[in-house]
């Protein structure tokens, strides 16, 4: 059948415009994909891998000041003065009872999506051999890492350190002589604190002499506001079951759980050897 002289016949015409602006937008969406994964993946290696250079190399380079130091400038008189009940040559306070200044939060806080303490709200100065006061070596661990005072995070725990609560024992003295360290990210000196067991040693030196810790015992989770953990007389407060009731001369170590959460703390209590006998 013929068509119709003069009858139109519609012609579909696909539009070459619109296929290549549908391209354009698809290629913009997938770069712009690629590159917050990027982005994403060198804040990652950044936050995991480059912070824990930067802090180990600061933290080496202290303990070696520190130790050099020391080795020149030998201290007056020997260790034997330096047993739990002698004077320290630190702030007044410092040498037992409750601790004058106990940060609200025990040990970690979140820092960027991984465990590290908490700040104590202070800026303090930049580390120097001033500033970092102690070397902490634990074997078990193969760790070595300088001690400053307080437990700011940009000041003293982003660098590697381990940081000693304000107010706590001096080391070697009566009390608890408490610190905190970041778990993850910054150096992460105590990662692997979760390892010791009883009758592991770790060792405090100073100017004036080095001493010896035995650990003790271990509190695997508390709340991070569980302030008795770093007390002179150690005590959780919210697990009351571990602790001590006795004085002696405590080390505490403190730190996030689980790994690369803020959620809890991981307390590891250690005596000084002279006091081993002691009771709690």
């Amino acid at each position: 059948m013929r068509a119709r002289v003069g009858q139109r016949v519609p012609v579909v015409v696909q539009s070459r415009g619109r296929r290549r602006t549908g391209a354009r937008v698809l290629w913009v969406c997938a770069e712009t994909v690629v590159t917050c994964g990027v982005v994403v993946l060198l804040l990652v290696v950044h936050q995991l891998w480059w912070t824990n250079q930067q802090a180990r190399a600061e933290a080496g380079r202290q303990v070696r000041v520190l130790e050099r130091e020391w080795d020149i400038s030998p201290p007056v008189g020997g260790p034997a003065e330096s047993a739990a009940d002698s004077p320290g040559d630190f702030p007044a306070g410092s040498s037992g009872g409750v601790p004058a200044e106990v940060p609200e939060s025990v040990g970690p806080s979140a820092d960027s999506g991984a465990g590290g303490p908490a700040d104590d709200g202070a800026p303090g100065p930049s580390p120097s051999s001033s500033d970092a006061f102690a070397v902490l070596r634990i074997p078990r661990l193969g760790l070595t890492v300088p001690v400053a005072h307080g437990v700011s995070k940009r000041s003293v725990l982003d660098k590697g350190y381990a940081g000693h609560y304000p107010g706590t024992a001096a080391p070697g003295r009566t009390g608890n002589f408490a610190l905190a360290g970041h778990r993850n990210t910054h150096g992460e000196p105590f990662r692997y604190i979760n390892r010791l067991v009883k009758g592991d040693e770790i060792s405090v030196r100073t100017r004036d002499a080095t001493y010896t810790y035995r650990v003790d015992r271990i509190l695997p989770r508390t709340a991070p506001r569980d302030v008795g953990v770093v007390r002179a007389v150690p005590r959780s407060l919210v697990r009351p079951s571990y602790g001590y009731d006795a004085p002696g001369a405590y080390l505490t170590l403190t730190t996030c759980t689980p790994e690369f959460s803020s959620a809890h703390r991981l307390v590891v209590w250690a005596k000084l050897v002279p006091w081993l006998g002691s009771s709690g």
